[in-house]
């Protein structure tokens, strides 16, 4: 515990890097450490993002990097943070390296959690073929892409209906799949039947169709539904165990409760983007709330 920091911004997404970003150019010393699992790494494009419409989430995060690590009081490097523990007036944070990057073990004034969340989707043998390409999670990141394609609603979770409605905005064709497991009434079943929109309670055996383009969703019992893209209705998990000996509140999805400055009921434990209610967002919105976060810190510091 050789090094001192005044922020450690755990996660390098765009909420922790832009976070980080107006840290370094507050004048504090930032050591940002990213364990390289992005949630959105299948998607080939990012689309909503001013000056950088249709850049590879990929690219957008190593640009980001490059830009705080051009800061002389910025330390930016790839490393899974194994625990955060109160240490004197701040905390020490332990990390391993990984890609060959050397472990961490530092001591900080403020910690900011912007880790983003993990993702569990449909068991549907073949589904990671297509995802990022025919299939995406996103409407508002990938509607505009799909427009008026025969769209397939995929999910096992309770908010099928509202989904298939969002659809509507890009496509009039659009069926739902439960997959034998997404809950969708009665009521909204009939709702949505007054909008032409099926919904398809068999399960999913496999996607069809050839070199990624997909033609077909097929059934259990061999039929084959057409279609040519689709969103799909992922599960999302807040994965901070390496806060446990902290306890800081969080909701029932397990999401790091906040208040409008990012700040937790842990003093100087911060959090950032979708790691907080309400769960996934645009990349943008995500590094806004950096942004904003940034801010009270360094007004707390004061």
């Amino acid at each position: 515990m050789s090094e001192t920091f005044d922020v450690v911004v755990i996660g390098g997404g765009p909420a922790g890097l832009s976070a980080a970003l107006n840290l370094v150019r507050a004048r504090k010393r930032v050591l940002l450490l990213d364990g390289n699992r992005p949630r959105n790494a299948a998607t080939l494009f990012s689309h909503g993002f001013l000056t950088r419409d249709g850049v590879s989430p990929l690219e957008l995060r190593k640009i980001g990097r490059e830009e705080v690590a051009g800061y002389a009081n910025a330390d930016v490097q790839f490393a899974r943070v194994t625990r955060v523990t109160a240490h004197d007036d701040g905390f020490r944070v332990e990390a391993e390296g990984i890609r060959g990057s050397a472990d961490r073990d530092v001591v900080t004034r403020r910690v900011l959690v912007a880790t983003g969340l993990t993702e569990t989707l449909p068991a549907i043998g073949n589904m990671r073929a297509y995802y990022g390409t025919a299939l995406h999670s996103c409407f508002e990141c990938d509607g505009y892409e799909k427009v008026g394609e025969e769209l397939a609603i995929i999910g096992e979770s309770d908010d099928l209906y509202e989904r298939a409605l969002l659809a509507t905005v890009w496509s009039d064709d659009v069926i739902v799949f439960t997959n034998g497991v997404g809950i969708v009434s009665d009521s909204d079943e009939r709702m949505l039947s007054d909008r032409n929109i099926p919904v398809e309670r068999r399960e999913v055996a496999e996607f069809v169709g050839d070199r990624g383009q997909l033609s077909g969703l097929k059934l259990v019992d061999g039929t084959i539904v057409p279609r040519t893209a689709g969103f799909v209705r992922p599960l999302w998990h807040a994965t901070h165990s390496y806060l446990d000996a902290l306890q800081p509140r969080t909701d029932e999805l397990g999401l790091l409760l906040v208040d409008q400055g990012g700040r937790t009921n842990v003093p100087g434990l911060y959090a950032a983007g979708d790691i907080t209610p309400p769960g996934p967002e645009q990349l943008i919105v995500a590094a806004g709330a950096g942004a904003r976060v940034s801010a009270a810190i360094v007004r707390d510091s004061i």
